[in-house]
């Protein structure tokens, strides 16, 4: 058999394959390279997660501006109407109209417009129960301590919310007023009635 010839009679040259090496273009590799650069900047420049001011447990820059001190202004517009929206209007309601059957109204409330603020901040220290009469209306109340949690300034800022929202035009509650209030509270639990906070001063 002719060597030039395999198996099947035809010529090795024609049919077998063959590698040769061969490099990748280093035009290629530079366009990688810069588009991985160009798409690791525009993450790390416009990714939230490396963003300090959006951090746990805040989800939003506006989220944080709520908790930022205000130069040259009260806090407590942002501050107290934050903390309602969060507690007290879950029961009160957001428009301070309150809940049938529920709660009462703070809106045009003579508890929330009352002169002295005394009575008003020992409510959310211990609670309320019993019959209470607000805008004419009855209502038998069961509510809990809601603000002894609070601080002084995050109470007073809820309260100054409470009595400066809805048409209401009663003073602010200060951080001060509520301290004062809280030593004369003491460690009481019971929840107050309507006819004991009446014999208390304003």
């Amino acid at each position: 058999m002719n060597a030039s010839t395999n198996n099947s009679g035809r010529g090795a040259t024609e049919w077998e394959c063959s590698t040769t090496p061969a490099t990748v273009p280093m035009w290629l590799v530079v366009a990688t390279l810069v588009l991985l650069f160009l798409s690791a900047w525009y993450f790390d420049s416009r990714g939230g997660w490396f963003d300090p001011k959006v951090y746990g447990p805040y989800v939003s820059v506006s989220d944080l501006d709520r908790f930022q001190p205000q130069v040259g202004g009260e806090i407590w517009p942002t501050r107290g109407k934050f903390l309602f929206e969060q507690n007290c209007g879950n029961c009160h309601n957001t428009d301070g109209l309150g809940k049938p059957g529920q709660a009462p109204p703070f809106a045009g409330s003579e508890w929330v417009l009352a002169p002295g603020v005394n009575r008003l901040i020992r409510i959310p220290q211990v609670g309320l129960a019993g019959p209470v009469e607000v805008k004419g209306q009855q209502w038998n109340l069961n509510m809990a301590g809601m603000g002894a949690p609070y601080s002084d300034e995050d109470l007073a800022a809820v309260l100054s919310y409470i009595r400066k929202s809805w048409g209401n035009q009663a003073s602010v509650v200060t951080p001060e007023q509520v301290k004062k209030v809280r030593a004369d509270v003491g460690n009481r639990s019971q929840p107050y009635t309507a006819d004991e906070l009446k014999k208390l001063p304003e």
